[in-house]
């Protein structure tokens, strides 16, 4: 059996890699356009902007490695050209020699992945304005560094890769403006959430735009569509990546509205002997498998073994993926799983919102840090629908228990019985995936009910707001309207109030808010605590300005 492939980073040389170690006996070739092979894309911010990362620690593989290693043929400098599928054939041209030959295949894989969105702006080919995609396209971003000294920067796209772009040219001293077409940073986002980062990213100084589009570049000099003139001596476009399908789109192989190759569980295109794996395909959402496309280098090489194995005979089969993302910017670490509120609702989801605002280890260290986790719950099925989590430390370890928990389909209530690892400087005693637990379990059961800001806005004259929390936290900000009974009065205190009212009670950040919801409960009124608190409410409140 001779296996072609397509490609050659993540999800290619992944396959090729399976394939071998489950059989000697096939032929396996892979053609790559590019001189890069098996790198990390990942890595491509953190190698322009740190001296310490070098080319060679993205591309610690070449060509002969993989021969010795795989006994495959890897051919870089080749690109296909067109796929016949009634021959099973393939007409590559070879950029070394000039010659264009056909080869023949038994199965195919197409590993052909994204490519850069290029957003429709005069002057986008200017020389100084530059994509971060592949390892040569980082390397011009270095040379033009290094000839030039430039002091001046805008990066277009506040997503990922343009966030920790951000981070590092601002190490090398670069002054840099970010600009963002939506009203948001980190669009994956739910907007309660990046306002946080938005917040952090404002006390370190940093200068970005919402809500702007860039209309022009020219020379050193960036115009938004308002009007704007921001100088810039190179401009870096990080507006998100599409699917590299033309090869397949060519040969009628089916694909989705964003170009993304339809598969199934084996990686199966719908021609027959032809495979796509990566981030030219489609995935699907493990929570209920509707399409999903999050191009990411783990789901490709995860893709990548499956299919090497399918091509072998193999039993291994692609089950999906939750959308699990994480980066860092400066000391912030922010990450998500699953679905956020605003794509929950818009699937007609009933959902269950909280916010939990919890150390990340004992408060005695001086090293502990606060994060956010906001959690999305179905309420017919008690399952957590997805999680976003926004805090300086202990953020990797939570976002993924809760991915483990999601991909097995626990409840909420199996959260607070996890057995997890805990001492001081590791963790509270319950820790934040556990307190998330409760606090979702004690939700749904209907008795400790929860309102969001956003909510407890809209509905503003529906209650009356008690916050438990000292005069002094009181008289320093507070929701408009509510009457402060500190936690330790609470009992005394309201014995005279309506039973026939509504109530929300809150605190800072949800603890004692907690105590006093079910001191109020216990006593009979009708009350909901205020998810996250002041804190939470103070920041949401910044939403409308």
């Amino acid at each position: 059996m001779r296996i072609i492939i397509i490609g050659s980073v993540a999800a290619g040389t992944s396959v090729a890699a399976k394939a071998r170690r489950n059989s000697e006996e096939c032929e396996i070739v892979i053609y790559e356009k590019d001189r890069d092979i098996s790198y990390s894309a990942c890595g491509l911010p953190y190698y322009i902007g740190q001296n310490d990362i070098e080319r060679s620690n993205l591309t610690p593989r070449d060509e002969c490695w993989f021969k010795t290693r795989f006994d495959m043929d890897l051919k870089t400098g080749h690109e296909v050209m067109r796929i016949d599928p009634s021959r099973k054939s393939i007409e590559v041209r070879d950029y070394h020699t000039g010659e264009i030959f056909e080869d023949f295949y038994d199965k195919l894989v197409i590993a052909t992945g994204a490519k850069p969105m290029k957003p429709d702006i005069k002057g986008i080919d200017n020389d100084n304005v530059f994509t971060v995609r592949n390892v040569e396209s980082a390397d011009k971003i270095v040379g033009y560094i290094a000839k030039t000294s430039p002091k001046k920067a805008v990066i277009i796209g506040g997503g990922y890769i343009g966030l920790e772009l951000l981070e590092n040219l601002m190490n090398l001293g670069i002054k840099v403006v970010l600009i963002e077409r939506e009203k948001s940073l980190a669009g994956k986002l739910d907007r309660d959430v990046s306002i946080y980062l938005e917040e952090y990213l404002k006390d370190k100084k940093v200068e970005f735009l919402l809500g702007e589009e860039v209309s022009e570049i020219i020379s050193e000099r960036v115009i938004t569509k308002s009007g704007k003139c921001i100088e810039a001596d190179f401009v870096v476009s990080c507006t998100g990546v599409k699917p590299n399908s033309k090869l397949a789109k060519e040969i009628g192989v089916e694909t989705y509205q964003n170009g993304a190759i339809k598969i199934n569980q084996k990686l199966e295109t719908s021609i027959e002997d032809i495979y796509a794996v990566g981030d030219v395909a489609m995935g699907w959402s493990l929570i209920n498998e509707a399409p999903l496309y999050v191009p990411l280098g783990s789901t490709a090489n995860k893709m990548g073994r499956i299919c090497g194995d399918v091509l072998t005979g193999g039993s291994l089969r692609f089950k999906g993926i939750l959308g699990t993302g994480i980066f860092k910017v400066f000391d912030m670490a922010v990450a998500q799983t699953g679905m956020t509120e605003t794509q929950a609702k818009n699937m007609k989801y009933d959902v269950e919102i909280i916010h939990n605002i919890k150390p990340n280890q004992t408060e005695y260290f001086k090293e502990s840090s606060e994060m956010l986790i906001k959690a999305v719950a179905d309420r017919k099925s008690s399952k957590i629908l997805g999680v976003q989590i926004l805090g300086q430390r202990g953020v990797d370890k939570r976002i993924d228990v809760f991915v483990a928990l999601m991909t097995m389909g626990a409840t909420v209530d199996q959260l607070f019985h996890l057995d997890l690892a805990y001492a001081p400087p590791f963790s509270t005693t319950k820790d934040p995936v556990m307190y998330t637990g409760m606090i979702l379990s004690n939700a749904l059961n209907g008795r400790n009910k929860i309102i969001t800001p956003e909510e407890l806005i809209r509905k503003r004259d529906e209650y009356i707001v008690i916050d438990v929390r000292s005069s002094k936290q009181y008289g320093a900000g507070h929701i408009p309207g509510a009457v402060n009974i500190p936690l330790d009065r609470l009992r005394s205190k309201i014995e005279n109030l309506p039973k026939t009212e509504k109530y929300v009670v809150h605190c800072n950040k949800g603890v004692s808010g907690n105590a006093a919801h079910n001191i109020m409960l216990n006593m009979g009124f009708n009350c909901y605590n205020l998810s996250g608190g002041y804190k939470n409410f103070s920041i949401y409140t910044q939403l409308s300005k």
